[in-house]
């Protein structure tokens, strides 16, 4: 039995607004998807209890916080074992320039998502912190040229 759940047409409106803009008021929501307030209520409650949204959040500007320099990061490690896995896991998403980390399936074995200020900065992070761990076997290093699209 599947836990899905059921979306109309309204449903995925309401999601669509609410991507866009999280702040908007039920007011404002309901309006744009062409329901009377109540009901929009009614259905984004509905969706919160549901899972499907699953919470609200700030969109951070990296570069109006100093870390403008965003690095796409493939890593791959020696480590074979649950002990070693989990303290490499661990150790990644305790630091604070990661905004962004995947284990993935087959190669590479971690996805990690970096943004520092500068060129500097990033090989700083990658000689004292990423490569120092005793874990690590590979990095690759991929720079963004353009970000294309983003869904926060």
């Amino acid at each position: 039995m599947s836990n899905e759940t059921t979306l109309d047409s309204v449903d995925r409106d309401i999601l669509f607004q609410l991507r866009q803009d999280g702040r908007l008021t039920n007011v404002e929501l309901a309006r744009r998807v062409g329901l009377t307030p109540p009901p929009c209520l009614r259905r984004v409650k509905r969706l919160e209890e549901a899972g499907v949204i699953a919470g609200y959040r700030a969109v951070l500007d990296p570069h109006a916080l100093g870390r403008g320099l965003e690095v796409l990061v493939d890593v791959e490690i020696y480590a074979q074992d649950r002990k070693s896995f989990q303290e490499f896991e661990d150790t990644v998403a305790s630091y604070e320039e990661v905004v962004e980390f995947r284990r993935m399936y087959g190669r590479p074995d971690y996805f990690i998502r970096v943004t520092v200020a500068d060129h500097a900065a990033y090989e700083a992070f990658i000689t004292e912190k990423l490569s120092a761990l005793p874990a690590v076997l590979r990095l690759e290093s991929h720079l963004t040229m353009k970000e294309i699209k983003t869904t926060g």
